[in-house]
């Protein structure tokens, strides 16, 4: 379920006189400027129209690219299940990667917009090529009807064939590399943090961007989709490539509007001397609390648009690194050596990504239901009375009822039960990023519950009232309280662990932080994979049917969501110890 997912802060910069269009443009990532002591004002909402155009129309290209994929590859390359899964987990993985290296150029060199640009044409050309493999006759193998597959007296692809395919699956994966860091971020970017309104709007753009998520999802689950089973392969393919085109053109249109903000150079290399200078000067004492005036090396910022970090005494070994000892200062007040002396503002940007990483770890195992209900409960459906009076639900479309919910709950929360909880907590937004992340963890554990309560239900009467076929009298409507505790999951989870990696990465490192949470998915995806093999492999004794059998009336799957729901609560409680002793960045407004 990464699909359903999905990052901050800075303020403002002085500006020369009268700077011309063309030189805003040419450096294009440099923040919008304004009189000397005046502070430059962003676009906020402004820029918005474009940004969200452009993000929400790609990801209906891209979602609508990777919806139906899995039966593309059976039905027209007429591949085997197993050779199509692999496949698709590659792609899924290079495409979860990527956005690392995505994030680090964007932030080290190119900036966000220039990196936005270069990977939107790149994702075209392969939403292109992956439609040409549809669309022309030499590009896929030739037809075969579902009961030769079966026989297995299918053509199978070429070389040729297949590079085609891969050269397309590529450019895709090169473009969500670029987009997927950078899209929050760049949007971020347009909101005056300095200010209560820049930051209620940057939480309220959060929500926003994952409402239309939610809409782009059910679209492509049920019209592109249909096109692309009933209609025609080539304009199911098509369609993408022409929206991922009408996205560009939605971002050029707001090249006047946006704020931008320039790259810095390299963060890798200013963490590695960091740990260099901290290690050379490992025998020193560091100064008492009150005499600690000059002690430390903390140059002005050279960017004014730059939260100045405090010396903390979290990780206070790193301290070391910004020790100024005799001889280490130029004249003019510059360090000599870098690899001896950092600044304070170094070190804390170092202390900031260390600080994140236990609540990335616990944003993993959060992520297990996400990916694990939706799966079993099509099995659960399937053996589930399935009719509303003449009309029939899919097993597969149940988890609409998750969509829905995110769609109808998240603006709920963000326009009414948010601002009630600010007037009666006076924090901003009512709730801290951490509170919310944990309201997403409770809403997790409780999903698998009640998931594993309806089951048990489901199996007793499958057993002793069921059919021959093994269908419960119970109605599908049953499994819609888990789905909606799932959306709660993602509407406090998710959103918050965007929220709070954007807020709390360096502000050089804003989309290397946002890249965290497509490698928080491939991570949960690989952790979910390896404890499904495990339970299949060692719950089945003495030739009874493991816990999840293919016969789930025979499985015991009550067992694999409640030991689900353990591990989460063991994670809840490993992710509140963490946060009881997290410091903010900056303190949270209240």
């Amino acid at each position: 379920m990464d699909r359903v997912r999905s990052f901050i802060s800075f303020a403002c910069l002085k500006r020369s006189s009268t700077p011309s269009l063309q030189k805003k443009l040419l450096d294009e990532e440099s923040l919008v400027e304004s009189e000397p002591k005046a502070r430059s004002r962003k676009p906020a909402w402004k820029a918005m129209p474009y940004i969200l155009g452009n993000d929400t129309i790609e990801r209906l290209a891209t979602f609508g690219m990777q919806a139906n994929f899995m039966v593309y590859l059976m039905r027209v390359f007429n591949m085997d299940q197993v050779l199509a899964a692999n496949i698709m987990n590659t792609w899924q993985a290079v495409s979860n990667i990527t956005p690392l290296i995505g994030a680090f150029i964007a932030d080290a060199y190119l900036g966000k917009f220039l990196t936005i640009t270069l990977s939107s044409f790149a994702s075209l050309v392969g939403m292109a090529t992956v439609m040409l493999t549809a669309w022309v006759p030499q590009f896929h193998p030739a037809p075969c009807s579902i009961q030769q597959q079966q026989i297995g007296v299918c053509k199978g692809q070429t070389n040729f064939q297949m590079g085609v395919l891969i050269f397309g699956l590529f450019w895709l994966s090169v473009g969500t590399g670029g987009i997927r860091p950078c899209s929050i971020p760049f949007a971020v970017d347009q909101f005056d943090l300095t200010t209560a309104e820049g930051r209620q709007g940057s939480s309220s753009f959060y929500n926003l961007y994952y409402t239309t998520q939610t809409l782009i999802m059910l679209i492509n689950q049920t019209l592109l989709v249909y096109i692309q089973d009933s209609v025609s392969w080539t304009l199911g393919f098509a369609l993408p490539s022409v929206f991922m085109f009408i996205s560009i053109i939605f971002f050029f249109a707001g090249t006047k509007v946006y704020a931008y903000v320039k790259p810095k150079g390299s963060n890798f290399s200013s963490i590695v001397k960091v740990l260099v200078a901290a290690q050379h000067k490992r025998h020193f004492h560091l100064p008492a609390a009150e005499d600690t005036r000059g002690a430390f090396y903390d140059p002005p910022q050279q960017n004014d648009s730059e939260v100045k970090l405090p010396l903390t005494n979290e990780f206070r070994c790193l301290n070391k690194a910004a020790i100024v000892v005799e001889n280490e200062l130029n004249n003019n007040g510059s360090n000599k050596d870098p690899w001896r002396l950092c600044s304070i503002q170094q070190v804390e940007e170092l202390k900031c990504l260390l600080k994140i990483m236990p609540i990335f770890i616990t944003s993993i195992i959060v992520n297990i239901p996400v990916g694990q209900l939706p799966i079993f409960a099509v099995s659960q459906a399937l053996k589930m009375d399935r009719n509303l009076g003449n009309l029939e639900i899919h097993a597969g479309s149940i988890s609409v009822i998750m969509l829905l919910s995110i769609g109808v709950l998240l603006p709920i929360y963000d326009q009414i039960i948010a601002p009630a909880l600010e007037k009666i907590t006076k924090q901003e937004g009512g709730l801290t990023t951490l509170q919310r992340i944990g309201l997403g963890h409770a809403s997790g554990i409780l999903s698998m519950v009640f998931a594993g309560l309806v089951e048990i239900k489901r199996r007793e009467l499958a057993i002793s009232l069921g059919a021959s076929d093994g269908v419960a009298p119970m109605s599908v409507l049953w499994l819609a309280p888990q789905f909606m505790l799932l959306a709660c999951c993602h509407i406090f989870a998710t959103v918050g662990h965007t929220e709070f990696f954007n807020n709390e990465s360096p502000d050089g490192m804003k989309s290397i932080g946002n890249s965290l949470l497509c490698l928080n998915v491939s991570a949960a995806s690989n952790l979910s994979s390896f404890i499904v093999n495990i339970v299949h492999s060692y719950t089945g004794e003495q030739g009874q049917p493991d816990w999840l059998d293919g016969d789930i009336n025979k499985g015991r799957l009550e067992k694999f969501y409640f030991f689900i729901a353990a591990l989460g609560v063991l994670n809840m409680c490993y992710f509140i110890f963490c946060s009881r002793r997290y410091h903010y960045k900056t303190s949270p407004k209240g």
